[in-house]
């Protein structure tokens, strides 16, 4: 009972993967291209290469369910 339980997308024994595409960052934090969002107290990254493609939902705010 004293395991700490991780959510998808923060980092598990060194790694962090994003929420859009499952790209994985070897690395103990993500990169700092990567952004980082708190959706309903998780915390989602979403890698670069989704964030410029979905950079204009995330500037306006929208759900992550919508884009």
């Amino acid at each position: 009972m004293d395991e700490e339980t991780h959510h998808p997308g923060e980092p598990v024994a060194g790694r962090v993967t994003c929420a859009r595409c499952g790209t994985v960052a070897d690395a103990d934090a993500p990169p700092p291209t990567w952004l980082c969002s708190v959706e309903n107290g998780r915390r989602h990254y979403v890698c670069d290469v989704c964030a410029r493609t979905h950079i204009r939902a995330i500037e306006g705010r929208l759900d992550s369910d919508w884009w």
